[in-house]
C-alpha cells in the first residue's frame, strides 16, 4: 500500500464550491473563539468538564477551518515565503501585545495584563520555532532580490514585486502594506589582503589572511 498523502490543496477554488467552502472556514474559525471563550467561562465558574468539553469543540473547529482552507487553496502550497512573513509577525507580535498590556495594567485591569504578558511571550516564541523550521526545512536557494512590504497593523511581510491584495494573517487590504526600506550595507575590505566584506560590521577574522577584524576598514 503505497504512502503517498494525496493534497486536496484548491480543489475547490475557482469552482461553484469555493464560496460555500470559504464561507465554512470562516464559521469554522470563528467556532474556534467561540468555544475557547465558552471553556474560559466555564473555567471560571467551576465547570472544568464543561471547559473541557468546549476546548475539545475548539481543537476540532481548528481542524475543520484548516481543512476548508486547504481545499479552496487559501494559502499557497509552496508555504515557506509565507512562514518567513508569520515569523517576522509574531516577533514583532510580542513588543505589540506587551505594549497593550502596559495599557490594560495602566487601567487597572491587573489580572487581564498578567495574563497578556504571557501571551506577549508566547508570541514571541512562536517567531523563534518558525525561524527554526524555517532553518531546518525551508529551501536554501538564493533568490532574486525583491521588494519586501510589511503590514502596518498584524506585521507580517511579505516578499515580492508587490504587496498582496490581501494579508494572508490579519485579512486587510493591499493598502495597509507599506514598503519596508532595507538598510544600505557597508563594505569593509582587509589592510592586508584586500578582501571585502559586505555586511553592518566586519567579520571577527578575514576568511582569507586570518587577520582579526581590526585589521579591516569601511570602505568609502
Amino acid at each position: 500500500m503505497s504512502n503517498e498523502f494525496k493534497s486536496l490543496h484548491g480543489l475547490t477554488k475557482g469552482t461553484e464550491l469555493e464560496p460555500m467552502m470559504a464561507a465554512l472556514a470562516q464559521g469554522e474559525a470563528n467556532g474556534v473563539m467561540m468555544y475557547y471563550a465558552l471553556a474560559r467561562l466555564a473555567k471560571e465558574q467551576g465547570l472544568d468538564d464543561a471547559a473541557e468539553t468546549f476546548i475539545e469543540a475548539a481543537n476540532q473547529e481548528a481542524v475543520h477551518a484548516g481543512f476548508y482552507a486547504v481545499l479552496n487553496g487559501k494559502y499557497p502550497k509552496d508555504f515557506w515565503a509565507l512562514v518567513a512573513g508569520v515569523k517576522c509577525a509574531e516577533i514583532k507580535g510580542e513588543a505589540s501585545v506587551k505594549a497593550l498590556a502596559d495599557k490594560v495594567r495602566a487601567a487597572g485591569l491587573t489580572a487581564a495584563a498578567d495574563e497578556m504578558e504571557i501571551f506577549a511571550k508566547q508570541e514571541g516564541h512562536h517567531g523563534v520555532i518558525l525561524g527554526e523550521i524555517l532553518d531546518k526545512y525551508a529551501p536554501k536557494n538564493p533568490t532574486p532580490a525583491q521588494k519586501t512590504f510589511v503590514c502596518k497593523v498584524c506585521g507580517y511581510e511579505h516578499v515580492g514585486d508587490a504587496p498582496p491584495e490581501k494579508c494572508p494573517l490579519c485579512g486587510q487590504p493591499s493598502t495597509a502594506f507599506t514598503e519596508k526600506v532595507q538598510p544600505a550595507q557597508k563594505t569593509f575590505v582587509c589592510s592586508v589582503c584586500g578582501y571585502e566584506h559586505v555586511g553592518d560590521v566586519p567579520p571577527e577574522k578575514c576568511p582569507v589572511c586570518g587577520q582579526p577584524s581590526t585589521a579591516f576598514t569601511e570602505k568609502v
